[in-house]
């Protein structure tokens, strides 16, 4: 598979764009970021060691980086959205702690097998799909 950084270079070319050393220094801070990061977090880590990169570029950047799929934007319902590293071929799903906010990444490859068989049984072809659960974390909910 390409690396990262070509398959963003060759669809910023196709859009008719530069990788600009900005967008370089984007891309490069978000991909080493594990977290869920909103605009406002990437853009403050980005500041702290190019002061001289602002939020519309941080902004642009990531609507970028998700059109060409290195991005997956997602929404857990606090009204913000949030971007995380799309790895090809690696599916997880999400726990939303209703409290402090606290997102848990897991896989289960029960859930996995259940979705197809499910989908097989209704003929249905899966072409993506979320699984998110919200409550509270174990932190939340000893206190």
């Amino acid at each position: 598979m390409p690396d990262k950084i070509e398959i963003f270079r060759k669809y910023i070319s196709q859009q008719g764009l530069k990788l600009t050393r900005q967008r370089e220094i984007i891309l490069d801070e978000f991909l080493r970021s594990a977290a869920h990061l909103s605009t406002e977090d990437l853009y403050l880590k980005v500041r702290k060691k190019h002061p001289r990169i602002g939020y519309a570029t941080v902004y642009r950047t990531l609507k970028l980086l998700a059109e060409c799929g290195l991005a997956k934007e997602r929404d857990f319902g606090a009204g913000q959205a949030l971007y995380e590293v799309t790895n090809q071929g690696q599916h997880h799903d999400h726990l939303i702690c209703t409290e402090c906010g606290e997102i848990i990444e897991f896989e289960d490859e029960r859930i996995e097998e259940l979705q197809s068989k499910v989908a097989k049984e209704h003929n249905f072809t899966i072409r993506d799909h979320r699984l998110e659960i919200y409550g509270r974390c174990s932190k939340c909910s000893s206190s």
